[in-house]
């Protein structure tokens, strides 16, 4: 399994175990993967979500509220995205 398919995997088993009213912050994936090095898988877990954002299965929240995930300034939580 790449990299990226396991951070996937991860990430969708975060936001299904919290359900769609819940969210998860990107370095919890980071953390599972890698609990020593978890800062050095930042980027590519933000790359996945932005992947995952764009096919409308997760959204980024600040908050409380869905923001756009490119460009968002400060903390960011991730989440189901609750729209149909």
């Amino acid at each position: 399994m790449t990299r990226p398919d396991e951070i996937r995997e991860v990430m969708l088993s975060l936001a299904r175990e919290r359900g769609p009213t819940k969210t998860f912050c990107p370095s919890e994936v980071a953390r599972h993967l890698d609990a020593t090095h978890w800062q050095d898988l930042i980027e590519e877990v933000r790359a996945v979500a932005r992947e995952l954002i764009d096919e409308g299965v997760l959204v980024a929240k600040q908050k409380g509220k869905v923001v756009e995930f490119d460009g968002v300034k400060g903390p960011v939580r991730l989440g189901l995205n609750e729209e149909p």
